[in-house]
């Protein structure tokens, strides 16, 4: 996976009303490893992954790379947001992703982040497509999805679930606010 193309990286980081995305830090270490070992937001990403590996494995600064913001709620990590080219794309489109910590569900974090990570994108990188997947079981991503301008291409069984792809245009808005 590479990042969101020719930009220089990490950006500055970018506030909203409630959040601030950033570049990771060594002190969300135990977030992430918190986030990849949770059974619930394993549920929709293939399942948790065993706290002890998580351990061993996660760098001092996990998550450095380009194309992934931690959203931050008083300085705090709540989730990560990502805009990433995987394998298999087609060139000049990135795809959208995100997870957060549940107690963070619910709150309309999700929503704010993403919006501000497609603005920073719409400015970073003008005219790119952005595409979105996600399980068709999660039905708060798909409302997400649609809310933030994305329209399904299409339909299709992998990991052992049915999973749902949409795209935004460069120049789709949010259909509307929360």
């Amino acid at each position: 996976m590479t990042g969101p193309g020719p930009v220089s990286w990490p950006p500055a980081p970018t506030t909203t009303a409630r959040l601030r995305l950033r570049a990771a830090e060594a002190r969300d270490r135990a977030a992430f490893i918190e986030l990849f070992s949770s059974p619930e937001v394993g549920a929709f990403i293939g399942g948790a992954q065993p706290r002890d590996t998580l351990e061993r494995a996660v760098p001092e600064v996990p998550g450095r790379r380009p194309g992934l913001f931690v959203a931050a709620l008083d300085g705090a990590m709540i989730g990560i947001v990502t805009l990433d080219r995987p394998a298999g794309e087609p060139a000049g489109r990135a795809e959208l992703g995100y997870l957060f910590l549940p107690h963070a569900w619910g709150h309309g974090y999700a929503a704010e982040a993403r919006e501000a990570a497609l603005a920073w994108f719409a400015g970073a990188c003008p005219g790119e497509p952005v595409a979105l997947r996600t399980r068709t079981a999660n039905d708060r991503a798909l409302r997400l999805a649609v809310r933030l301008g994305f329209t399904e291409v299409r339909r299709y069984q992998e990991y052992g679930a049915e999973q749902w792809a949409g795209v935004r245009p460069p120049t789709a808005p949010p259909r509307a606010a929360r």
